[in-house]
């Protein structure tokens, strides 16, 4: 059986871009660990293009074919499944034959024709919700991904636009999202920190501190599964760098997200084990 969104809790992550073989390596074999030791279903995430930079000097990545190849390497030897994510249609078949899961970026969430193209794949898909949308506004997208071919999806919270250069989580926004549109609600810790614009010279900050805060709160508000972009060294990673959790302190962090997670849907009345 192929990775599937239907299974809670579940974690996505990985650097926010493809970086050299030995930074994918590391986060891949401490994920494959995670996994085994947490025993929660972890696909490993990382971006081929990041089409959305804020400057035109931004990092974007190795792009299709190469970050492909790369995508590959990381299956092989770690054995998880992989997901990306496509900006333009064309990219979705190519993409299909190696990963195990599309995702829509957020500010793509409203493109019908790369929606169609993702759900002709068959494949999973995942559509970060828009940071200016309403969660039953989400419905509309998901209707398109289930109409080109998919059936398996998850939506994901990332927060929604405050202001300028910051961005706030609804934590209603859980139960309005799977209740609109029927599929999983994944949090995405990391992009929530994210303070768009504000960085020096109009790129993107953040502040990463606030990870753990948002997703405890959102473990104990509904998400099925988290989404946390994480990094050997955040501050030299090539994208998000503020935003980025240390993948050393992942397996805590998590650990506790997945505490909270089961108590919050244990039956009231139900005494705690240790």
């Amino acid at each position: 059986m192929g990775w599937t969104f239907r299974t809670a809790p579940l974690l996505v992550a990985g650097p926010c871009l493809l970086e050299e073989p030995s930074v994918l390596q590391r986060v891949a074999e401490t994920l494959a660990g995670i996994q085994d030791r947490l025993g929660v279903p972890v696909c490993f995430k990382a971006s081929f293009d990041k089409a959305n930079r804020a400057r035109m000097n931004g990092a974007r990545g190795p792009g299709l074919e190469a970050g492909l190849r790369g995508l590959e390497q990381v299956k092989r030897s770690s054995g998880l499944p992989l997901l990306t994510d496509i900006h333009e249609p064309g990219q979705a078949a190519a993409a299909a034959q190696v990963v195990d899961a599309l995702q829509i970026p957020a500010f793509l969430c409203r493109q019908t024709d790369l929606l169609l193209a993702a759900g002709a794949t068959g494949l999973p898909v995942n559509i970060k919700k828009g940071q200016w949308l309403a969660p039953e506004a989400m419905l509309g997208a998901v209707e398109k991904v289930r109409a080109g071919g998919s059936t398996d999806l998850a939506v994901t919270e990332r927060g929604t636009a405050f202001g300028y250069g910051d961005l706030v989580v609804d934590m209603r926004s859980f139960g309005r999202l799977r209740t609109a549109t029927g599929a999983p609600v994944l949090f995405d810790a990391t992009h929530a920190v994210q303070r768009p614009g504000a960085g020096p010279d109009g790129a993107s900050g953040g502040d990463r501190t606030q990870v753990p805060t948002l997703l405890l709160a959102a473990a104990a508000a509904g998400a099925d599964g988290f989404f946390l972009e994480t990094h050997p060294d955040p501050e030299r990673a090539w994208s998000d760098a503020d935003c980025q959790w240390p993948l050393g302190r992942l397996e805590e962090l998590l650990a506790r997200a997945l505490e909270v997670w089961h108590s919050a849907r244990r039956p009231a009345g139900v005494a705690v084990t240790r």
